[in-house]
């Protein structure tokens, strides 16, 4: 029987709370045995759950589309501080939402030539792994995000050394890239936020905007790349 009637404006039963976050009672009920929320409030024999449970089951399965088991999702919840509010974890969940699909996917030998279009050579599956697009495993090989475009560069006569060196420096650039974003991210968007009170529709109109602020700053880096480009081909012909 499901826990319905609940009297107080802003409290939710648990189906109530596994529909708001997009899950099945059972596994909002599995994470709360798990001690992954903060505990209901009782009346009697029905539990009610607020805005902080709902923020902190996002955040859990935020953190699972990352890849983390629960015991270290267990793990990062303990280091978030007692009087957390939901406005927190909201915050720390938008931070944490993956720029894609983070999801990785094994596949067999065979499966990976399917998915390259492709036989692959030994060397071939050495220099995929080089390029931190296939992590070998004991169950088989491990596709990261980077794979599609990877396995492409397979088939372009360019010296592969050279894309690996290629590789290498946009990944340097990108790593402190996006700590230098992400601190002042930090700094000058969340914290002001977090220093004063907001109703509901304004934190939800703050989470939209940070989403949105993700997908023009794809953009931007794209258009950012390209002018720069453009520049050191006119460099480069000014120079000669």
């Amino acid at each position: 029987m499901s826990e319905a009637g609940n009297t107080d404006e802003g409290l939710l039963t648990i189906d109530e709370l596994a529909s708001a976050a997009s899950t099945s009672v059972r596994t909002a009920r599995y994470y709360a045995s798990l001690g992954l929320l903060p505990p209901p409030e009782r009346r009697g024999r029905l539990a009610f759950y607020d805005e902080r449970h709902l923020a902190a089951l996002q955040l859990v399965r935020a953190l699972q589309e990352h890849g983390f088991s629960l015991a270290d999702i267990q793990e990062y919840l303990e280091r978030v501080p007692e009087g957390a509010s939901a406005d927190d974890l909201v915050i720390q969940r938008v931070m944490l939402t993956p720029w894609a699909n983070a999801r990785t996917e094994t596949v067999t030998r065979s499966e990976l030539d399917k998915r390259a279009g492709r036989k692959l050579t030994k060397a071939e599956v050495t220099w995929l792994t080089k390029m931190r697009a296939v992590r070998e495993t004991d169950e088989g090989f491990e596709l990261q995000m980077t794979f599609p475009i990877t396995s492409q560069l397979l088939d372009l006569d360019i010296p592969r050394d050279a894309v690996l060196a290629a590789d290498d420096l946009i990944g340097r650039h990108m790593d402190a890239l996006s700590d230098e974003l992400t601190e002042l991210f930090r700094a000058q968007v969340l914290a002001p936020f977090r220093a004063q009170e907001h109703t509901d529709a304004e934190r939800d109109r703050f989470e939209y905007s940070l989403g949105k602020l993700r997908q023009l700053t794809l953009e931007a880096l794209v258009a950012s790349f390209q002018r720069a480009s453009n520049q050191a081909i006119v460099r480069a012909l000014e120079s000669r």
